[in-house]
């Protein structure tokens, strides 16, 4: 099929998005090699627990970006850039309060956290320390997202992934330092995450400021702004919840099942992860796109997009599938696994690769009705999909078996989403 117009916008967006979304997943995959050489696989089992809660807490608040780019393509496609640049303003604001927030709350809770998934005595030591030391980057996590957001609804994805790379090589090279030439163990692999994230969130500050200053924008917080800018988000912020819930409950259930089966289960979760944002790029041109578009009143040209995009969604799924059957042999060596790991991982990347195309068609749809601005109908989606997972997941009596159920619920988001897509309901049109 002939590249159209229409892709050259797509992949203008995509490419870009798509390095800075692999290089998120990166700062915990770095901490995880590392980790795997230099600590052992009770500190990746650690990493495994750690990387979970704090995951969950990040990306719970993700309506940060997801939402705020939404918001602000839209009102750059009616012509408002004043009110565009607003909405960003009070999400930075609202980034940095919730970040205090999960400090506040989330340092005293870590030891009755950790304890819910069940882990060993050294392993919950090693991450609890590792959640309490990243807890305090979470302002910096969150300003991030919402910093994103901004720059995404404006159409600029080139400066997130200028800040993603950074951000990455500044991580691997101070965790590296910290754990392998000062021996700080998994502490040191926190505080570089930590760093690494503050200093990113230092240049989105000064991107977003300096844009809001030449709109005329007031940069002092806006309680008006910032409580409707968390009140409209509260239908996204279900769908969230429902995405950790089904993480979270396989994460628990690998750990009951072993040692090796749970550092199998983290190292085959961020490689899942990393997949999934190389596919959600298409998903995030799909919201700046639709919220641009339908804010210009263009239901015809969105409807075209998102034909497009989920067609490029479907073969980035099967390359991406086809890569994990040929890496398939050298990813245990990657993260130094030992036989019982390697075993457990060997099966799980067949699952793995198995769901890529439907994955293709999961995010790119779920990254358009983002932009439209159909949270509603998304946190019924998301009841309902993770309700299918939940009794297929809990009793699944080994590792293969547990990936096999997030096939389900994979299966059961494509089914919903489409059917909405198929619809006209969510192209609501204007600023």
């Amino acid at each position: 099929m002939p590249i159209t117009a229409r892709d050259r916008e797509i992949l203008r967006l995509a490419l870009p998005a798509l390095g800075a979304l692999v290089a998120e997943p990166l700062f915990l995959i770095a901490d995880y090699a590392i980790a795997g050489h230099g600590l052992g696989t009770s500190a990746v089992g650690a990493l495994g627990v750690a990387g979970t809660v704090l995951s969950t807490l990040v990306y719970l608040c993700v309506f940060l970006a997801y939402g705020t780019t939404a918001s602000v393509a839209r009102q750059i496609g009616a012509g408002n850039t004043e009110r565009a640049m607003r909405s960003g303003v009070d999400g930075l604001w609202l980034a940095f309060g919730i970040g205090v927030a999960l400090i506040v709350v989330g340092w005293p809770l870590s030891p009755a956290i950790v304890d819910l998934f069940g882990a060993t005595a050294t392993q919950s030591a090693d991450a609890v320390t590792y959640l309490r030391i990243s807890l305090l980057g979470t302002p910096g996590m969150l300003v991030v997202l919402a910093g994103t957001g901004v720059l995404r609804g404006m159409q600029d994805t080139r400066t997130p992934l200028v800040v993603a790379v950074g951000s990455f090589a500044l991580n691997a090279l101070l965790n590296a330092w910290f754990v392998l030439g000062l021996h700080w163990g998994i502490a040191g692999s926190a505080w570089g995450t930590v760093l690494a994230q503050t200093l990113g969130a230092a240049v989105y500050l000064w991107v977003v400021v300096g844009g809001a200053r030449r709109a005329g924008v007031p940069l002092a917080p806006d309680l008006a702004g910032i409580a409707q800018a968390g009140t409209a988000s509260v239908a996204l912020l279900v769908r969230t919840v429902c995405l950790r819930i089904v993480l979270l409950v396989a994460t628990a259930v690998a750990t009951r099942m072993g040692t090796a089966e749970l550092a199998a289960h983290a190292i085959a979760t961020q490689l899942w992860t990393l997949l999934a944002l190389c596919l959600d790029a298409i998903a995030i041109a799909g919201q700046a796109i639709t919220g641009r578009s339908l804010g210009a009143g263009d239901a015809d040209g969105t409807r075209d997009a998102t034909r497009r995009m989920v067609w490029w969604g479907v073969w980035s799924g099967v390359v991406l599938g086809v890569l994990v059957v040929a890496g398939r042999p050298f990813f245990p060596g990657i993260f130094d696994a030992d036989p019982l790991v390697t075993a457990e991982l060997l099966g799980v990347l067949w699952v793995v690769a198995l769901f890529q195309p439907i994955s293709g068609v999961v995010f790119v749809l779920d990254g358009v009705l983002i932009g439209a601005g159909d949270q509603r109908y998304l946190a019924w989606a998301g009841v309902w999909t993770t309700l299918a997972y939940l009794p297929v997941a809990l009793v699944a009596g080994d590792l293969v078996v547990l990936w096999l159920a997030l096939g389900v619920w994979m299966i059961a988001r494509m089914l919903t989403l489409g059917i909405r897509a198929y619809g006209t309901r969510w192209l609501v049109t204007g600023g």
